[in-house]
C-alpha cells in the first residue's frame, strides 16, 4: 500500500464506522516478525494526511523487533485497520507439540505486547490438546472460555472462533496460527485484532493460493538462494560455516560445535543425494556469509558419495575465492577416494581429520 493508499483506507474506515472526526486508524508495518508494537512498527493515525504521513514513515525502512536479528526486515508494505476501544486484551493461539505428538492450543488471560514475558510464567498459559481428526469437544471449549475469563455471549464467540481456528489450521497445512491481541471491546465484542500464521513449506504444492503469497524481501537472501537450488539451509549467529548431508548429522554438527566452545554460522543439509554442482553451490553459500571464518564439511557417504564431496570442495575452490581454512571429515563410500583427491590438491587450505569430536575441536580453533 502506498501512503495514497493508507489515505484512502482511513477515508474508507471512516466512512465505515461513521464516526467522522472522531475516527482513528492503525498504520502497522507488514513483517514476517513479531514486536512491531516496541519497535515502532504500529502507527496511529487521526486523518488521511496523517495515515498518507505514517505510512511514508514506515514504507522502505528497515525494522528491528526483538524477532528480526540486528539486520531488521525491510517495510514493503503496510496494513491500515480500525482502532479499536479496547476493553481487555487475550492470547489464543494452536500449534503443534511436538513433545506430545499433539496439536495444542494456548490461552492466555494476558495477551498484546508483553506475551513473550508472560509465556516465562508457566502458570499464566493454558494449553489444551486436540483431537488431530475429531478437533475441540464441547468440553474442551469450556475449558478454553473459562481459561480467557469469558462468559455468556463473549464466551459464545471464542468457541465459534476456536472451532474456526482449528478449520483453518488443518484446511491450510498450517503450523501455527497466533491471534495476539485477541480482544474483548467495550461494547463487549471479541475480536481478532492480528494474527500470524505459519505454513508447512511441504504442503504448499496443495495451496497455490497461499504460495503466491509468499514475499521473498522478508527473507534472507541466502537462504532464499539454497531455498532455489534444492538446499536447506538457516543462517544463525556464529563464525564456522557447516556443510552437511543429512538434518540428524547437520544438527549434531551443530550440537557438537557449541560443545567444543564454538558457535555454528548456519545449519546446511545438501541432502542424501546432492551433485557435484550443489555442493559447489553450497560452498558458494557458506562464503557468501562474511562472518565465517572457517568451514566444517562433515559427510557420511551413503547414498552421498564422499569422492564427490571432494569433487565439489574442488570445484568450489576453483571457482570461488577461499580465504578461509575447511576441515573435512569424510566417512563411508568411496571415503578413500575422496580423501586421496584432497589429499592430492596442495593449493586447498584443508585439514582432514577423521574423528568428529577432534574436527570439532580444530575447526572452532581455526575460526578463532
Amino acid at each position: 500500500m502506498t501512503p495514497d493508499g493508507a489515505a484512502a483506507a482511513y477515508e474508507s474506515l471512516r466512512q465505515q464506522t461513521g464516526r467522522g472526526s472522531e475516527s482513528a486508524c492503525n498504520v502497522k508495518a507488514q513483517l514476517h516478525a513479531g514486536g512491531r508494537g516496541k519497535a515502532g512498527g504500529i502507527l496511529v493515525a487521526h486523518s488521511a494526511k496523517e495515515a498518507a504521513s505514517q505510512a511514508a514513515s514506515l514504507l522502505g525502512r528497515r525494522l528491528v523487533t526483538t524477532q528480526t536479528g540486528a539486520e531488521g526486515l525491510p517495510v514493503s508494505a503496510v496494513l491500515c485497520d480500525e482502532r479499536i476501544a479496547v476493553a481487555n486484551e487475550l492470547y489464543v493461539a494452536l500449534t503443534l507439540d511436538r513433545f506430545r505428538a499433539t496439536l495444542m492450543l494456548l490461552a492466555s488471560r494476558q495477551g498484546g505486547v508483553e506475551i513473550e514475558e508472560v509465556a516465562a510464567a508457566p502458570d499464566a498459559i493454558r494449553r489444551e490438546p486436540v483431537d488431530f481428526l475429531e478437533g475441540f469437544s464441547e468440553a474442551s471449549l469450556e475449558r478454553i472460555a473459562a481459561a480467557l475469563g469469558l462468559t455468556g455471549a463473549v464466551a459464545e464467540s471464542c468457541r465459534q472462533l476456536v472451532r474456526a481456528l482449528w478449520q483453518l489450521y488443518i484446511s491450510s497445512d498450517a503450523s501455527l496460527i497466533e491471534i495476539n491481541p485477541l480482544v474483548v471491546t467495550d461494547d463487549q465484542r471479541l475480536l481478532a485484532l492480528d494474527a500470524k500464521m505459519t505454513l508447512d513449506d511441504n504442503a504448499l504444492f496443495r495451496h497455490e493460493d497461499l504460495a503466491r503469497l509468499r514475499d521473498e524481501s522478508q527473507e534472507h537472501p541466502l537462504e532464499l538462494k539454497a531455498n532455489r537450488i534444492g538446499i536447506s539451509y538457516v543462517g544463525l549467529e556464529g563464525n564456522i560455516g557447516c556443510l552437511v548431508n543429512g538434518a540428524g548429522l547437520a544438527m549434531a554438527t551443530n550440537d557438537i560445535i557449541k560443545l567444543a566452545g564454538g558457535s555454528p554460522a548456519n545449519f546446511l543439509d545438501v541432502g542424501g543425494g546432492a551433485s557435484v554442482e550443489q555442493v559447489t553451490k553450497a560452498f558458494d553459500i557458506l562464503l557468501a556469509d562474511q562472518r565465517v571464518r572457517a568451514i566444517l564439511v562433515n559427510i557420511f557417504g551413503g547414498i552421498m558419495r564422499c569422492d564427490w564431496i571432494a569433487q565439489g570442495l574442488l570445484q568450489a575452490t576453483q571457482q570461488l575465492d577461499v580465504k578461509v581454512p575447511i576441515v573435512v571429515r569424510l566417512q563411508g563410500t568411496n571415503v578413500e577416494e575422496g580423501r586421496r583427491l584432497l589429499a592430492d590438491a596442495k593449493r586447498l587450505t584443508l585439514i582432514s581429520v577423521d574423528d568428529l569430536d577432534q574436527a570439532a575441536r580444530k575447526v572452532v580453533e581455526l575460526a578463532r
